[in-house]
């Protein structure tokens, strides 16, 4: 039964205040939406599923709690468990009859949906082949039965995948020169070099590739900087945390153009998605670690750059600073910091920024209140269940008409459906108690309620923020591994480079090549043509360039 064609749902009364949260609800208290019903049973039975696997858990736990304080000190020989080296012509005891088991040939069906492929794959294309040839020598070319030699037929490969370490290396630039023989013998000699081009950091020793390394690993592959130096002094190389500090940080300010560039067609997009971390820096007052933040900035599609933005705490300036000028959509938690940038404009009455809520931060609360009003939240769920089922047949839909799909999808039945859930939550405040942990999800849901709505006004608006959200995990990951920022700089180069590997794996390009080309050519590129550097036109130009002939 489709959403339009569902009888609208009379708002279901809820317990009252003094009715215990385990209670069973009485049928009246159930929505009369059938679809609603449906999706409640379906998170009714998600909810058990997890309730059975926790306590599963628990009991382990506490059957290995209790064997380790009172079981025997020695594992002993269960003569119950089967041998794990057993006799293969020794027919196990349990073992099902012949006739319960497939036959040979047949596939056992998956449980639901398409069974993933198995077996061995084939090796990728786009890795360079070293072939090895095994030739019979001439001993062996001759035939044992006339004496005469062997002909070749043909051949037969076998592809084996192997590795070979990475390996620092020096270029030595010999710059070569040139005087002109009869000038010198009149005592006038003219001479002349070959011009060494201008290195990636000026006069300093690291060539483009070893710096690209050293970023990709820190900011892409979370390594911090002493296990970057133990990996490159077993291949010879010895640098200082000072060094690799002062490379980055150099190789940060090269990119600092690029990183604006991409800032400012970041603020053209329709709509940006924001979300902030955490990070602890380092103060050189008085060596202590103070709390900092990385934001980050997520452009549209057509704007395709993801920018991050560091800040020494987490007061509003920094999204306002951030934000100055643009106009457009804002997709964000409902951080206070934000608040300012929705407000009207004194002299036009309306805001340059529109704000849009995430419905999953929202949804998240009423997941945390089951176990204290389960048939509530349950219920709450269930509305959400079919928001994002709308959400998820709209991703079938073809890219080149889904925008505008998805808008008449949202209004047609989305829309109707929040009404219904509006209304709800409302008979929800008015007869819940003040502190009851479901009325917080309640209360939370009614402050947002316009901007948890506002993502039905246009198809490219997003249901939630999970997009931005899913960004602060490579933050997080990095942050166990590297700690801290050493200073405020650090932070800020932390900021460029996580920019540009961040907005590399976006458009799905390859992270050490690109960097190695641009601060190749970084310094010999000419203001005006800083934008072909951009990474989604270096991978236009990437595509579109012919291929080395062999």
């Amino acid at each position: 039964m489709s959403h339009t064609d569902a009888t609208p749902a009379t708002p279901s009364t809820p317990a009252t205040p003094s009715t215990p949260a385990s209670a069973l609800p009485s049928p009246e208290q159930l929505p009369d939406d059938i679809a609603t019903l449906k999706r409640m049973i379906l998170e009714l039975i998600a909810t058990l599923q997890e309730t059975r696997q926790e306590r599963e858990q628990l009991q382990q736990r506490l059957h290995l709690l209790l064997q380790r304080l009172y079981g025997p000190r020695s594992e002993r020989f269960d003569p119950n468990q089967l041998l794990l080296f057993a006799d293969a012509n020794q027919p196990a005891e349990d073992a099902p009859p012949a006739e319960d088991m497939p036959a040979e040939g047949d596939t056992p069906s998956a449980p639901t949906g398409k069974r993933k492929g198995h077996g061995r794959k084939r090796p990728p294309q786009n890795l360079p082949h070293d072939p090895v040839h095994y030739r019979l020598t001439e001993a062996e070319l001759l035939c044992p039965d006339c004496g005469k030699l062997r002909e070749e037929i043909g051949t037969q490969t076998t592809a084996q995948l192997d590795y070979r370490p990475a390996s620092a290396f020096i270029r030595d630039h010999i710059e070569h020169k040139y005087v002109c023989p009869c000038c010198s013998k009149k005592g006038q000699p003219h001479i002349v070099a070959g011009e060494k081009p201008e290195q990636p950091l000026g006069k300093g020793s690291p060539g483009a590739g070893l710096l690209a390394y050293l970023i990709v690993s820190k900011y892409v592959d979370h390594l911090p900087l002493y296990r970057l130096e133990r990996i490159l002094e077993r291949h010879g190389l010895q640098l200082t945390r000072s060094t690799t500090c002062d490379w980055l940080a150099g190789c940060a300010r090269k990119l600092q153009p690029l990183y604006e560039l991409m800032k400012t067609s970041l603020l053209q997009s329709r709509v940006l998605h924001t979300d902030d971390t955490p990070v602890k820096r380092q103060d050189a007052a008085d060596d202590e670690t103070r709390q900092s933040r990385l934001w980050a900035y997520l452009g549209d599609s057509q704007h395709p750059y993801n920018v991050f933005d560091f800040t020494r705490n987490r007061k509003r300036d920094g999204p306002q600073r951030f934000l100055q000028g643009y106009a457009g959509y804002l997709q964000a938690d409902a951080f206070s910091g934000y608040d300012a940038l929705y407000l009207p404009d004194a002299q036009t009455g309306s805001s340059r920024i529109e704000e849009v809520a995430c419905n999953a931060h929202a949804r998240r609360k009423f997941h945390e209140a089951r176990h204290s009003n389960a048939a509530a939240a349950h219920q709450a769920l269930a509305y959400y269940g079919q928001l994002y089922e709308i959400e998820r047949q709209a991703r079938e839909v073809p890219a080149d008409s889904r925008e505008a799909m998805l808008l008449q999808m949202r209004q047609d039945l989305a829309v109707p459906i929040l009404e219904q859930f509006h209304a709800w939550l409302l008979e929800q405040q008015r007869l819940l108690l003040p502190k009851d942990p479901f009325r917080e999800a309640v209360n939370y849901a009614l402050n947002q309620w316009q901007a948890l709505r506002r993502y039905t006004v246009a198809g490219f608006l997003a249901i939630d923020n999970n997009w931005a959200e899913r960004e602060m995990k490579r933050i997080a990951i990095g942050r166990k591994n590297w700690l801290f920022f050493g200073s405020a700089q650090g932070g800020e180069t932390a900021a460029v480079l996580f920019s540009l590997t961040s907005t590399c794996q976006r458009l799905g390009i390859e992270p050490w090549g690109y960097l190695q080309d641009v601060l190749s050519r970084l310094p010999t590129t000419p203001p005006e043509q800083l934008a072909d550097m951009l990474p989604d036109r270096w991978q236009a130009k990437a595509v579109q360039a012919p291929a080395p002939s062999a």
